[in-house]
């Protein structure tokens, strides 16, 4: 399988038309892009128009018609897909989403899309982790947990099992010891070691519990955690890592699946169908899927962006970042696309104190990032309530659940989200 080109920021946009239209309008904005960054990584889905009905024609038709080497990710049914050890493919079939991913080249990409008529060619995004906005005070806080309620909340995640797709888990981090931990390695020839340190530091804020200090910093603190690495450790990724961990989550029985990672998007332009397939997958499986806004925005000069991707799939929860004062951060993206564009619920984003990979241990940081992990944990104490209610109850009892803010639905959708609280039996 043809590896994917990484980078470290990207303006990779979705786009679903033709391959030579979308490569030139890929030129426009990299020629505008002042930091270079990659675009996409050279590799393209294959989108069915039928959906998972033609996964197995979909095998056929690449290996008859294209001539192509063809793997396919049941191989990896509950395990991470191994990139690796599909050195001889030149595609890959996720026959539960409906999609391929084909490392061919570029003649060989032009033959498909000359007869796609059944099928969608939509280049390979680029993920990021999105920009870090440091903190302004840099001291321990964890106003957050107080403002969802999770501090005095009946609830601490006991059975729910939540998996954070990230850089990766910090495994010998004291305060997680004997913590039930599952963690698996997307990134090829990267273990899941996080040597970024933004995953372990949503980790914690989504599963954490005390600090070395006795102070509380982590909502379902009792959860069984998976830690999917899909992000290298400098932090970019290819899409179908971000995927394949999806559907791992999905498949080992996660309850909630929290993504704070994501790719830009423009004015106009239409979610992610590879996204929203995958996201599909996991609420068939039983599975919330929640996700970072984004950081693009930059509302003090007036300058909003769109959610980004995968949060602005429909099949997705969006979540915008509020600071101490439960305004909107300066920096959360907000609802201007339509068809799944907008921001569902906001969480603690601004001044987010949380475990760090040692030996610094805790680190003090801001965004999206981090309030959609105190929204995935108090999505996990609804799960511990509620055990058998589908991923859609949990939702709406989220939402219904939700404070309401005096700020446009455009920017923190239903408002801030709450924990479940009931007395501690």
């Amino acid at each position: 399988m043809k590896k994917p080109v990484l980078g470290k920021q990207t303006f990779l946009p979705d786009n679903t038309g033709r391959v030579e239209a979308f490569e030139k309008f890929v030129r426009e904005v990299y020629d505008k892009n002042r930091d270079e960054k990659p675009l996409y990584t050279g590799r393209y889905f294959v989108i069915f128009r039928e959906g998972v009905a033609a996964s197995s024609r979909a095998t056929s038709f690449l290996k008859s018609e294209c001539g192509f080497s063809v793997a396919n990710t049941r191989e990896f049914v509950r395990t991470a897909v191994d990139e690796t050890r599909l050195d001889g493919a030149d595609a890959l079939i996720y026959e539960d989403l409906g999609i391929a991913l084909v490392g061919a080249e570029e003649d060989q990409i032009r033959i498909l899309e000359a007869s796609a008529t059944s099928y969608i060619i939509a280049p390979e995004k680029v993920v990021y982790v999105p920009d870090e906005i440091p903190a302004v005070l840099n001291v321990p806080s964890t106003w957050g947990i107080d403002v969802t309620q999770a501090m005095v909340s009946g609830y601490t995640g006991n059975g729910v099992k939540i998996a954070v797709l990230d850089t990766g888990f910090d495994a010998s981090h004291p305060d997680f010891a004997g913590r039930n931990i599952t963690v698996n390695s997307f990134v090829p020839e990267e273990s899941g070691e996080d040597m970024h340190g933004h995953g372990t530091h949503c980790i914690g804020s989504a599963c954490g519990n005390v600090d070395v200090n006795g102070m509380r910093y982590g909502v379902a603190r009792n959860a069984e955690i998976y830690a999917g690495k899909v992000l290298s450790n400098e932090g970019s990724g290819a899409q179908a890592w971000i995927l394949n961990g999806m559907t791992w989550a999905a498949d080992n029985g996660c309850n909630v699946i929290s993504m704070s990672l994501g790719s830009r998007v423009f004015p106009g332009q239409s979610y992610d169908v590879a996204y929203e397939r995958a996201a599909q997958y996991a609420l068939s499986k039983g599975t919330v899927v929640i996700a970072a806004a984004g950081n693009e925005s930059r509302r003090s000069m007036n300058q909003f962006n769109p959610v980004g991707s995968p949060a602005d799939c429909p099949s997705i929860m969006a979540v915008a970042a509020l600071d101490s004062s439960l305004n909107v951060a300066d920096f959360s993206n907000r609802k201007i696309n339509p068809n799944g564009g907008e921001v569902d619920i906001a969480g603690p984003g601004v001044e987010i104190y949380s475990s760090w990979p040692m030996p610094m241990r805790y680190r003090t940081i801001s965004g999206t990032s981090m309030a959609t992990p105190h929204v995935a944990g108090l999505a996990g104490l609804l799960w511990e309530k509620l055990p058998n209610a589908t991923p859609y109850q949990i939702m709406t009892e989220l939402r219904n659940l939700a404070k309401r803010l005096p700020i446009s639905n455009v920017d923190v959708g239903v408002g801030l989200a709450i924990a479940p609280v009931d007395p501690i039996v």
